[in-house]
């Protein structure tokens, strides 16, 4: 069980859409996975990373590429760099933060 799954979990659960991008996966929660952004048909609203920091440089250029309005670094996952090129690009960037927990927190309000 990783926590990647579990989040799309939760985040499915409680009604979002969520678009498994991995090009090792065929499928993920009754989802089509994708092997990249590029290849994901639909408008990308948010891009939740689960990768290490190392990675993240790629990803932001991708979801850049494809017209995301927003990144999200997971729990451990810093990269300045890459988050002010996002930014320039006008995303929106959370970094080293988990969204389900942000969401149980917001709920629970």
């Amino acid at each position: 069980m990783r926590p990647s799954h579990a989040v799309a979990r939760y985040l499915q659960r409680v009604g979002y859409r969520i678009v498994p991008v991995n090009p090792t996966i065929g499928e993920v929660l009754g989802e089509r996975a994708y092997p990249s952004l590029r290849a994901v048909p639909d408008a990308i609203d948010l891009v939740d990373v689960f990768r290490r920091a190392e990675h993240v440089p790629a990803i932001v250029e991708e979801a850049i590429a494809v017209g995301a309005r927003a990144i999200w670094l997971q729990d451990g996952v810093v990269h300045e760099t890459a988050a002010q090129r996002a930014r320039s690009a006008g995303l929106a960037v959370v970094m080293d933060d988990c969204i389900m927990r942000r969401h149980v927190a917001r709920a629970r309000r």
